[in-house]
């Protein structure tokens, strides 16, 4: 709990650090302008020509794709910068800096995953937010209590899903450190933005169970929907928790097998 009352710090500092270099903003804009546009145009396209897929509207999917934004805008925020500095040639490990994080009193996995914010991600998250509120209302359903609750409870279980994933990918820095191993996941990731039913079914499989970044946003999507079976809302926080569990232990090897920069 006392790491939670030094968030506001974290985050003070890493404005300081951000505010440094003002054109970051700039690009930083144009890209999430450019990632909600081609996202956009590709559902309106996609729709334009049928009505549906395997039960997806242009409503539904739009939806989708709002989720899937909300949720890159919170990796980018503080999920991601935090981990992300531990690896490549310029990274924590690799340069000896991590001491530094050793030193501090502080649960070493959450001060890592939670000293950086990228507060820039606020505006992608606000976009986000944008599309899924025209989604709601183009959706016209009244949802019921049921519908907003399983929502609720499958975006929280896909927010621990994606940050086990990175954290396992981020400890595998420990055994090579100049390699920054997430940017495997971020490609599979950019195919959350779809629904996982568009997908041949092999493909389904491995991105609903093996990599499962159809948890993340297609799980949430579908409790709106109200196409949500209860047992995959307690198979996603089933899973939630294993790999929670997997991704803390893997980092706690990690740590254990970690030479300091000193030593």
């Amino acid at each position: 709990m006392h790491i939670l009352r030094l968030i506001p710090y974290f985050i003070k500092v890493s404005f300081q650090e951000e505010a440094a270099y003002r054109a970051n903003f700039f690009i930083s804009l144009f890209t999430s302008v450019l990632n909600l546009a081609t996202g956009v145009l590709g559902i309106m396209i996609l729709f334009g020509q049928i009505d549906s897929i395997h039960g997806w509207n242009e409503a539904s999917t739009m939806a989708l794709l709002g989720i899937y934004l909300m949720v890159t805008a919170l990796r980018g925020l503080f999920i991601g910068p935090g981990l992300d500095a531990l690896a490549g040639m310029d990274g924590e490990i690799w340069a000896g800096k991590f001491d530094f994080v050793l030193l501090r009193p502080l649960n070493t996995q959450a001060l890592v995953s939670l000293r950086k914010w990228r507060l820039f991600s606020l505006f992608d998250l606000l976009l986000g937010l944008g599309v899924f509120i025209l989604a709601l209302a183009k959706m016209q359903t009244v949802l019921s209590a049921w519908q907003i609750f399983s929502f609720v409870i499958a975006l929280f279980s896909g927010l621990v899903i994606l940050y086990a994933i990175l954290l396992i990918f981020s400890a595998l820095v420990f055994w090579s450190p100049g390699v920054l191993f997430t940017w495997v996941f971020d490609g599979l990731f950019q195919m959350a933005r779809y629904p996982m039913g568009m997908y041949p079914g092999w493909l389904r499989l491995v991105l609903t169970w093996i990599i499962p970044v159809g948890m993340i946003t297609t799980i949430p999507a579908e409790a709106l929907t109200g196409s949500l079976e209860p047992v995959m809302l307690v198979a996603s926080l089933l899973l939630a928790a294993a790999l929670f569990a997997a991704g803390t232990a893997l980092f706690q090897i990690g740590l254990r097998r970690y030479s300091s920069a000193s030593s």
